[in-house]
């Protein structure tokens, strides 16, 4: 399959699935599998709505509008909150999710993310629970999951302390070819840049190959919507999960105070407008439900396309899904 999106050209070359008949059969027993295990764990089913009068600001994600309409969701997240807000309990979603990158050999436009809520949870336990649906999957289930925190990850594959290095050196690293020297533009002194392009081609890569591995202890500034812990130096309670070196979950000790979601959003719209960004509204909605009271809780969302691909050892994600984006 291609990087990009392909010409429709001769639709009739076209219209046959870019997943096998097995490979559409594995789908529907990963999700009966999904289903029954959450069900054996009392975790209510619910399904929110896929376009919204909001979208995220998230300054790494692209959102589809609709014309007319509002904002196809790159997550159910705001709206799962809303009904964590309003006494749901413990809940879960398959959901379909959009976001307007480049298709490649794991991305389509259009995912599938598995999201889940443990209201009285931290993100300890959460991961906790991530490695059991993944063993009950059939996923290496006779061992730990390796925790690597954010510094022990960087230390031990780039060579170097994420939270001490400058700047200038982590530009000067990726200029000598230790990774892609890609232009970041007016990004170039944002230290988080710098770290997301370490991250993506030289720790992320690395992690996960025996057993899946989490991530944990992110900067700070890498919090989206997670708490932060305090300490030197303060660290957001977040966790990703890695297999074969492919990120196929993150997670968050999740952020209740509405004051400061709303900061954030905010910032990140600041951001934005200053980077020439499609501004999106940010969800009022979940911000008045914060304000409501959101319970003290851990989530995580998990790729299941990304999961199915790497299980079923397909080399392109494409093959995982009935109609990939080129087809669709």
């Amino acid at each position: 399959m291609g990087e990009g999106r392909r010409e429709t050209g001769d639709a009739s070359a076209l219209w046959s699935p870019s997943a096998s008949l097995q490979t559409i059969k594995a789908r529907a027993e990963l999700y009966g599998s999904v289903r029954a295990f959450f069900s054996s764990r009392d975790v209510l089913e619910v399904d929110t709505p896929v376009m919204s009068a909001h979208a995220t600001v998230d300054r790494h994600i692209e959102s589809f509008d609709v014309p007319g309409g509002g904002w196809l969701q790159t997550s159910p997240e705001f709206a799962m909150k809303r009904l964590l807000c309003a006494g749901a309990g413990p809940i879960f979603q398959i959901a379909p999710v959009f976001r307007r990158e480049e298709s490649g050999r794991h991305h389509n436009p259009e995912f599938r993310l598995l999201e889940w809520y443990r209201p009285g949870w931290d993100h300890h336990r959460l991961m906790d629970e991530v490695r059991a649906l993944l063993q009950a999957l059939g996923l290496a289930p006779h061992h730990d999951y390796p925790r690597w925190t954010y510094r022990e990850a960087f230390m031990q594959h780039a060579g170097f302390d994420p939270f001490a290095e400058p700047v200038a050196r982590l530009r000067e690293r990726a200029r000598d070819g230790e990774v892609p020297a890609l232009d970041l533009g007016d990004r170039e002194a944002d230290r988080d840049a710098w770290l997301d392009l370490w991250m993506s081609h030289r720790v992320g890569p690395r992690l996960g190959f025996d057993v899946p591995a989490f991530l944990l202890d992110f900067p700070a500034s890498q919090a989206a919507l997670s708490r932060i812990r305090p300490g030197d130096p303060p660290v957001a309670e977040r966790f990703e999960l890695f297999w074969q070196g492919i990120e196929l979950a993150n997670g968050f000790h999740e952020l209740g105070d509405a004051g400061e979601q709303r900061r954030r959003f905010e910032s990140d719209q600041l951001w934005r407008k200053e980077n020439g960004r499609v501004v999106p509204p940010y969800d009022a909605h979940l911000i008045a439900a914060l304000r409501a009271g959101l319970p003290d809780c851990a989530g995580v969302a998990l790729g299941l396309d990304r999961l199915l691909m790497l299980q079923l050892g397909l080399p392109h994600m494409a093959q995982a899904l009935s109609f990939d984006g080129t087809r669709a």
